[in-house]
Parts: structure tokens; C-alpha cells; sequence
């Protein structure tokens, strides 16, 4: 199922964000006996034009929005590295 939901974030973002460089990656290990164990914690890494311009917040939102649909009951915690191409 995991395996899935990786998939599935990873065409999300490439939908709406058009990423030059994107890592999903399950973290769901570090959360063994934590609230939402099992139910989806994720560290997306992505950069993309799109980010150019936009600050942390706005980067965020972006990603939440791309991802909205699985917000609800297929992602418990996301964390989020976004930058813009050139960005240290």
C-alpha cells in the first residue's frame, strides 16, 4: 500500500509542479507507536520553476493543494523540502 501512495504523491506533484528533481520518500519507520502509525508520514523533496519567486509558505501551499486529495485519509504527516532550479 505504501508503495502505492509513493506513486501516487510522486504524479500528483509531477501533475501540478512540473519537478526537475523529485524524491518521495517513506518515513514511516521513524514513526513506530506514534499517533498515525501506518496511515502515511512522507518527506517530499522537489524542485521545480514553479517554486521561482514564492516563499516557504507558498511553496507549501502549493504542495498541499497538489496533493489535496490524498490529504484526507491517505497522508498523516508530510514533510516538505521545496525549492525553485539554482537554490542552494
Amino acid at each position: 500500500m505504501t508503495v502505492e501512495k509513493v506513486e501516487r504523491i510522486r504524479t500528483l506533484l509531477t501533475e501540478a509542479l512540473a519537478p526537475v528533481q523529485l524524491d518521495v520518500i517513506d518515513e514511516g519507520h521513524k514513526h513506530a507507536g506514534h499517533s498515525g502509525e501506518g496511515k502515511g508520514h512522507f518527506l517530499a523533496r522537489i524542485v521545480s520553476p514553479a517554486f521561482a519567486g514564492k516563499n516557504p509558505i507558498q511553496r507549501h501551499r502549493m504542495v498541499y493543494a497538489a496533493l489535496a486529495e490524498m490529504m484526507p485519509d491517505g497522508i498523516h504527516a508530510l514533510a516538505i523540502e521545496a525549492k525553485a532550479p539554482g537554490e542552494p
